[in-house]
């Protein structure tokens, strides 16, 4: 009888990024593929948390479903957006705590993780670290032939901070090249300029 063939070797240009926008009240996510020259959505979604009145189930429910969702859809990267700075400390905390949860759910799922700021993912969907969640969502729409009106913003901000981790690491992927200013960059992705 002879040896089974041996099992493919997985694509190291083809991976699953899940990017998380944390809140309390809503946290949004998203499982992106990308593949050298395709990239797909494989959920986007919400998870509402405004029900729940103690502070530590929502951190418990926020633990519980990112485990879920990585579990089902086997991302390897984490790209999380970073809190704010705001003026009320209170809500820096909790969202702080919401960020430190989703970290240690993505890590204990053996998943690297990165943070971006947010205007560091602004300037990496739309070339412009001052645009608007609508600019942004406006981009993403085209990149995904996405109806953005059917998600709240907290799911494309954390389809943005995917996109932004793939953007800013494609360079370093098997056979991809750095670009040495915009117009390398404009004409290698002719795909994404309207």
């Amino acid at each position: 009888m002879p040896a089974p063939a041996p099992a493919p070797k997985p694509d190291p240009a083809v991976y699953r990024i899940i990017g998380i926008d944390p809140g309390t009240v809503v946290l949004g996510f998203a499982v992106v593929e990308v593949h050298p020259r395709s990239r797909r959505i494989v959920e986007l979604g919400v998870l509402r948390l405004a029900q729940l009145k103690d502070h530590s189930r929502r951190l418990e429910l926020i633990h519980r479903r990112l485990t879920q969702v990585i579990r089902e859809h086997r991302p390897t990267i984490m790209a999380i957006e970073a809190p704010f700075f705001g003026k009320n400390p209170q809500s820096m905390l909790k969202l702080g705590r919401a960020q430190g949860v989703c970290m240690a759910a993505a890590i204990g799922e053996g998943l690297e993780v990165t943070e971006y700021a947010p205007r560091k993912i602004k300037q990496s969907i739309t070339g412009n670290g001052n645009a608007s969640k609508e600019q942004v969502a406006a981009m993403l729409e085209n990149e995904f032939d996405l109806d953005s009106s059917r998600y709240l913003a907290d799911a494309t901000d954390a389809l943005g901070a995917a996109m932004c981790h793939f953007y800013q690491n494609r360079s370093a992927l098997p056979g991809k090249k750095s670009f040495s200013g915009w117009e390398g960059f404009l004409k290698a992705n002719t795909d994404r300029v309207r």
